[in-house]
């Protein structure tokens, strides 16, 4: 029996592991426990809150003791950040945290993940994490064979080189970057001029006056230290118009092939790990104010007149586009803004 094992074993280990499916399939065959590991991809460092809320699911699986095992590969290791969503739902890869509006390509209704104005705060993300609009969004993953394990957003704001940003006026006449298409169709229908960049660009771009004001997230804003560069900053407070969804997501073929156990722990792993992404996400936004204040930097508040106002001038420009683009899609966006 042990040398019948070990063939097995060794045969597990040659294969290309297209998931756990077949490693536990395999290891059946043997009459044996059913082990698993799953591989965990994600673009971030080990430092990022996304990485935690990945190793609070694969330290709770551990502990569990139901012979499953999560492996995590941080800092785009495994995949490119942005070619991650395929072989998931191609069961090439297990699990991943994915910026969802990085498949809006492959489907088109993701990009509502990422979209000005369409969340306001993080208790207003959990509302819609509990929606029928959440429910449709998963409902197109479910096609694709996969899955949501973990909700989560996070938000962002704006920076300005020489002046504050919460009004739309503000961005006229400015060289802007902007977190994703819809916000740059946002920025340029209220008169900025867009500078499309990688957030870890845009501290050159400020500092050679190439730029005049950002839009990332806080966290970006701060482990780019951004604040050397700008007179004043706009958080995420109680209204914030950059909201970005980052779950964590599973191949569901592979999900379906664990053990009862196995799923039973993954589900409350993942419960415990989705109440930290929330509590983590509103204290980055708050810490990121103390980083720039330290800094001598001019702190600014978005009213909720404001973020009225940029949700109108979103309304003509950035959702205008994404109805045009997806034949359901007012539908879908109508379900998102009926959350209130």
């Amino acid at each position: 029996m042990k040398s019948i094992q070990n063939s097995v074993a060794t045969a597990v280990s040659r294969c290309c592991r297209l998931g756990a499916g077949v490693v536990a399939g395999t290891v059946l065959l043997t009459g044996v426990s059913q082990a698993a590991e799953l591989r965990l991809s994600h673009q971030w460092s080990t430092k990022d809150i996304r990485h935690k809320v990945a190793q609070i699911v694969a330290d709770e699986v551990a502990a569990a003791d139901v012979d499953l095992e999560i492996t995590i590969f941080p800092s785009k290791s495994l995949f490119p950040p942005r070619e991650q969503y395929k072989p998931l739902s191609r069961g090439q890869l297990d699990m991943v945290v994915l910026p969802l509006s990085y498949a809006g390509g492959q489907q088109p209704a993701y990009n509502l993940t990422l979209m000005p104005g369409l969340v306001k705060n993080h208790d207003h993300a959990a509302r819609l994490n509990e929606s029928p609009f959440m429910e449709r969004i998963e409902g197109i993953m479910a096609e694709d064979d996969v899955m949501v394990l973990v909700h989560g957003y996070l938000a962002g704001g704006f920076a300005g080189k020489d002046k504050c940003i919460t009004s739309p006026e503000d961005v006229a006449g400015l060289q802007t970057r902007a977190a994703g298409k819809a916000f740059e169709q946002m920025l340029a229908s209220a008169g900025a001029s867009i500078a499309s960049m990688a957030s870890s660009e845009i501290y050159n771009a400020m500092q050679t006056g190439v730029l005049d004001a950002a839009n990332t997230s806080s966290s970006s804003f701060v482990s780019y230290r951004l604040y050397e560069q700008v007179k004043c900053y706009t958080p995420a407070g109680d209204v914030a118009l950059w909201f970005m969804y980052q779950p964590l997501l599973m191949n569901k073929s592979t999900f379906d092939g664990l053990s009862e156990a196995q799923q039973s722990a993954l589900m409350a792993a993942s419960a415990k790990a989705e109440a930290f992404y929330l509590a983590e996400a509103k204290k980055e936004d708050a810490a990121s104010v103390e980083v720039f204040k330290e800094a001598g930097v001019e702190i600014a508040e978005m009213s909720p007149e404001a973020f009225q106002a940029w949700r109108d001038v979103a309304q003509a420009s950035s959702y205008a586009a994404f109805v045009e683009d997806l034949p359901d899609g007012q539908a879908l966006l109508d379900m998102a803004l009926a959350v209130e």
